[in-house]
């Protein structure tokens, strides 16, 4: 099925051309739309890409992380100052999908698509990372851990973009590490996990884990923090997370994994997050 294409250089540009055609799709890197284009999947009459508008694609380190929607992924790998101020961010990065695809997707483009498997997401939600929505009328700021509503659904209204994602500096004492697993290289997550600790001695003070594949959008696993949190991180303390970590997701089965091969991952990929970070992972 044909559809317009518009480039705009700027968001005004962006909003009339919503505004003339309501059917329209923003679309940033366009790696999984376009796939669903093809599969008829979804049939737009218009798509706006936001790929042109340059206030979309900065870097802003300060006293808070501001990492537009328009960064690409393989930016988020490479940047010095994101592998410095998030280094778990770059991590995920780097796992997502192939050379190819990380050279045109981007952040905002993995977060509104909003499905559950977004490599992106678990890390930033491990950062009490908040979304910056942009309208005609201002912006506004919201938790990321409220942006996901259900599969491929998100809270932005017609008219509405993610422009950013803001994240306060982690602790020096924190520590952060993302784990994915698939059935082979490059594929989607049948499960991945992150998790920031930070702690003093065996004993941890503040505990932050989500996870991606494992419920019908991207979740933090609050049950999990705190057990994590309750005491010093010994063997029982840790089967106990591990068990609360099985229990709170809501995984699915379909062609790719069973539900409950994929709750044995949650509490596998828990386990090993934790004792790696124990071990001395990287910050």
């Amino acid at each position: 099925m044909p559809f317009d294409y518009h480039r705009p250089a700027t968001l005004e540009e962006a909003w009339r051309l919503a505004a003339a055609d309501p059917e329209a799709r923003f679309v940033a890197g366009g790696t999984d739309v376009m796939v669903r284009i093809r599969e008829g999947k979804i049939t737009p009459r218009a798509l706006i890409s936001l790929s042109r508008i340059s206030d979309l694609a900065r870097i802003a380190i300060g006293p808070t992380v501001v990492i537009g929607a328009g960064v690409r992924v393989a930016e988020l790998e490479r940047n010095a100052s994101i592998r410095h101020a998030l280094p778990v961010l770059s991590q995920a990065a780097a796992l997502l999908g192939s050379t190819q695809i990380r050279n045109v997707a981007t952040l905002g483009g993995n977060l509104c698509n909003a499905s559950p498997c977004a490599d992106l997401a678990p890390p930033l939600l491990v950062h009490d990372a908040r979304a910056r929505i942009a309208t005609v009328s201002g912006a506004r700021e919201i938790p990321l851990a409220t942006f996901f509503v259900g599969p491929r659904a998100s809270v932005l209204a017609p008219g509405e973009v993610l422009s950013a994602v803001v994240v306060d500096p982690p602790a020096p004492t924190a520590r952060a590490v993302f784990l994915k697993q698939g059935r082979v290289r490059m594929d989607i997550a049948l499960a991945s996990l992150a998790v920031l600790l930070e702690t003093d001695g065996q004993r941890c003070t503040r505990a932050r884990v989500a996870a991606g594949s494992l419920g019908p959008c991207p979740m933090r696993l609050t049950e999990t923090e705190a057990i994590l949190t309750s005491g010093t991180l010994d063997d029982a303390t840790l089967a106990r997370a591990r068990a609360a970590a099985e229990s709170e997701v809501r995984p699915i089965s379909d062609v790719r994994a069973g539900a409950d091969y994929r709750r044995h991952l949650a509490g596998a990929l828990l386990e090993r997050a934790v004792r790696s970070l124990l071990n001395g992972a990287e910050r």
